[in-house]
């Protein structure tokens, strides 16, 4: 069987959106008639594009494969992947759907939360707007969220990895809480398929009914991932594989002001040092570094512009940890 020549290092497949970010914004905001915020502006966001995003500033070929409605937002959209490098032949523009735009309401201390349209292009999303010719060209596929895109169900996803697996592609998943009530057992048959698998804590203990560290990783193991890499705060990531446990800890001395896109920016330091081809000890740490760049400004990828970013962060954590 010929091969397909792989262009692509990465297609990332999930949401891409447009993102309104208010930030800072108390609990009270309801009492308050005329509500000032620092500023008001739109972002590209959404799983896939973030991922997609700052795995092309790291340096890496990377397609993004996601649903945009033929609208000044998806054009928003496409322009922003124009300017980063992002291979678009993924992109379904569907004059059908209307690009999902999020509102994000970010708290002073960096906690958040999204107003999203249920009617947007991420809840309709499906099997139909992917294209696996073009998953073909990649070297990894990374599913930037789990239950983001409800339409990419558990049976749909096995399918796609399925694929993928047969073409020898590396596969990477992060997820989000589950929306409309899924478990563990409705996306069992896909886990099987990854090879890294990026929850964090609160997510996973959810899944899986666990509270403990070790608990939660190993029942999240039993699935079949091959590699489970928790995402755990402040501590940095847990990685769990028939190796064993280790705790790749965080970056020192980080103030963060906004999380939106943490866990994206984690998954993509993470796929870029897989395709530098470090160990897994060393991608835990180049996923901290980037995810602790991200945090550190407001929006998701508004942080992380190059790789000689993340290589300096990477140099000061050597030196805080010697």
């Amino acid at each position: 069987m010929n091969k397909v020549e792989k262009k692509l290092d990465v297609l990332c497949l999930g949401a891409a959106v447009v993102d309104i970010p208010l930030r800072p914004v108390s609990r009270d905001i309801f009492d308050i008639e005329s509500y000032p915020v620092e500023q008001i502006a739109m972002a590209v966001g959404g799983d896939a594009m973030n991922e997609s995003t700052i795995i092309s500033r790291l340096g890496f070929k990377t397609g993004l494969m996601a649903a945009v409605g033929d609208d000044a937002a998806g054009a928003f959209i496409l322009r922003s992947c124009k300017k980063d490098n992002i291979d678009t032949e993924g992109i379904t523009v569907d004059p059908n759907l209307n690009t999902s735009i999020n509102i994000g309401l970010v708290t002073a201390d960096g906690e958040r939360t999204f107003i999203t349209n249920r009617n947007g292009s991420l809840w309709k999303e499906n099997i139909e707007h992917v294209n696996f010719d073009k998953i073909k060209e990649a070297k990894i596929l990374s599913l930037a969220s789990i239950f983001n895109c409800p339409l990419l169900d558990g049976k749909t996803l096995e399918k796609i990895f399925k694929f993928a697996k047969e073409e020898g592609m590396t596969i990477t998943a992060d997820m989000i809480m589950p929306r409309l009530g899924e478990t563990l057992d409705d996306i069992a048959g896909a886990l099987q398929y990854v090879d890294y698998f990026f929850p964090n804590f609160d997510e996973a203990c959810l899944m899986t009914g666990e509270k403990e560290e070790d608990k939660v990783a190993d029942k999240l193991y039993s699935y079949g991932i091959k590699n489970v890499v928790m995402k755990i705060g402040k501590r940095g990531c847990y990685i769990r594989n028939k190796d064993g446990v280790m705790i790749v800890p965080a970056c020192k001395g980080i103030t963060a002001i906004d999380t939106i896109g943490a866990g994206d920016n984690f998954a993509s330091g993470f796929i870029a040092a897989l395709l530098q081809g470090k160990n897994l000890k060393e991608c835990g740490e180049y996923a901290n570094c980037t995810a602790a760049i991200a945090v550190q400004h407001p929006g998701a990828t508004s942080g992380v512009q190059n790789r000689e970013m993340v290589e300096e962060m990477l140099a000061k954590y050597k030196k805080d940890y010697e």
